[in-house]
């Protein structure tokens, strides 16, 4: 008999946790920064109703009617596409991969924070301290043991989570870990807020340029933002949903997960301007100039705002770092569980054994990653990974579903279940308008690469980061054609 949640609220809690990681604190502060300040919020939010919701509704829906993992879910709806369901699922599993290594140098800035305070110049100590980084992505070099030790401990707390179950392990961490992590952010508004100069980074960061409006790449980056944070592609959704019991609403829980992890991309928003407006004050630098991308903005620029605090840097430095961690545990354990999911319902195994060959496989692919070229490798690797393995698993995904199996199925199904009803305009959102999007974030960047390599990197290193797509088809094809071990009802 499958799994289920304990209640309602444990399955909203995890599959937030799910939605909410490392890029809702990062890199939806720099989103927002590198497109018009508030004016990026309304590209966000046609976003999130527009693709997010509808995407979330299909995927949640799949999941609670065929009641399985991705493949699974794909091969019931249209035994021809089994592969489709596998596609996201080691597209997840790629991510996975050295998602928990960027969870491991939060791990490593966190213990170095609690034992030694905050370092004095956060850039030499990240990139020569933590990373050991080498000059170049083909100077591979060793491991950085630190960073090993400290991804083996992160891959040692997703086992024991995702082997405890869907109830004890999934819900019962993610009833702890997100309203923590909500009080850790709100503690850190409430900080950054009340800072000189806080005031100002608050303004600067909802004042809205509507100029930028009128250019096609805050749209794309918009919708980009929406797909990637709610963890849609990955079907961890879709196994998420498979544990719902029979009776549950589906478009108000899509709502509830939609809004409320990006109410928290918002408000994190807060703790990051506020703190950076008060580092503009300071160093006597306008706010465009202290505020770095992605990466650097949480390891470089956050930690040296916070060390220029007078009082309680060090506090506020181990809440920061803390709340990352536990925001990267609360997602990549529900990338863990996709997977697990998939291989349990494929060669109807035990749960132990599914998570062991994860856990194994996960390892060493997370070992080129805590080298000291890993951070190179995880800039390509992921642009190849989430820029289109997950765009191209969402597109088809859509297709599939929408017009292979029947969007009008799904509609009425979602219907029969839930208070906020949809009618026919979801099937040409999900089915029509999102793969559009998306087809759209792909065929950008491909003409970005035909005429710059991405990132000034050799096309020699390019080329095996870009493996990683045929691969992931190839496997996700053979998977399909694997006999199930256990009869398909």
């Amino acid at each position: 008999m499958r799994e289920q949640w304990g209640s309602r609220i444990g399955f909203i809690l995890a599959a937030v946790g799910s939605a909410i990681g490392l890029g809702n604190i990062w890199r939806f502060g720099y989103m927002v920064y590198n497109n018009g300040g508030g004016a990026f919020l309304i590209p966000y939010f046609v976003a999130l109703f527009c693709v997010g919701i509808t995407l979330m509704i299909l995927e949640l829906a799949l999941g609670h009617y065929t009641k399985g993992s991705a493949p699974l879910a794909f091969k019931k709806i249209y035994e021809k596409c089994e592969w489709v369901g596998w596609l996201g699922v080691l597209g997840g599993f790629v991510i996975t991969t050295y998602y928990i290594v960027i969870i491991a140098w939060c791990l490593y800035y966190l213990v170095e924070i609690i034992l030694f305070g905050l370092p004095s110049n956060p850039k030499t100590f990240f990139f020569n301290e933590v990373l050991n980084l080498s000059s170049g992505v083909g100077e591979i070099g060793s491991f950085v043991w630190g960073i090993l030790l400290s991804v083996i401990v992160i891959w040692a707390i997703n086992f024991l989570i995702v082997g405890c179950g869907v109830k004890k392990g999934l819900e019962k961490a993610n009833k702890i870990f997100i309203p923590l992590l909500f009080l850790l952010i709100i503690i850190l508004v409430i900080r950054g807020i009340t800072l000189p100069g806080g005031l100002e980074g608050i303004t600067w960061y909802l004042t809205p340029n509507f100029a930028v409006l009128k250019d096609p790449k805050i749209w794309l980056d918009a919708f980009s933002q929406i797909f990637f944070t709610l963890s849609l592609g990955f079907g961890i959704m879709i196994a998420y949903a498979s544990y719902l019991p029979k009776k549950t609403d589906i478009t108000t829980s899509a709502f509830t997960i939609a809004l409320l992890n990006c109410g928290f991309s918002f408000l994190a928003g807060f703790a990051v301007f506020g703190t950076l407006g008060y580092m503009a004050l300071k160093s006597g630098v306008p706010l465009n100039e202290v505020v770095s991308q992605g990466i650097a903005l949480a390891f470089v620029t956050f930690p040296k705002a916070i060390s220029l605090i007078p009082v309680g840097s060090v506090i506020l430095g181990i809440i920061f770092f803390l709340a990352l961690v536990i925001a990267g545990i609360s997602s990549s354990v529900s990338l863990v569980e996709a997977i697990v999911s998939a291989i349990m319902d494929k060669f109807d195994i035990s749960r132990r054994k599914a998570l062991s060959i994860v856990t194994l496989l996960g390892l060493l692919g997370s070992s080129i990653y805590v080298t000291n070229a890993g951070l190179y490798w995880i800039d390509m690797i992921d642009h190849f990974a989430s820029g289109y393995l997950l765009p191209i698993a969402g597109i088809l995904e859509a297709i599939v579903v929408v017009w292979l199996f029947g969007g009008d199925k799904i509609i009425e199904y979602v219907n029969k279940l839930s208070e906020i009803k949809i009618g026919s305009w979801w099937k040409y959102l999900a089915g029509v308008f999102s793969p559009l999007v998306l087809s759209s974030l792909i065929v950008l960047d491909i003409y970005s690469l035909m005429h710059k390599p991405y990132g000034g990197y050799s096309w020699n290193y390019l080329g095996i980061a870009m493996l990683v797509i045929p691969l992931v088809f190839v496997v996700s094809f053979i998977l399909s054609k694997i006999p199930w071990k256990s009869e398909v009802k």
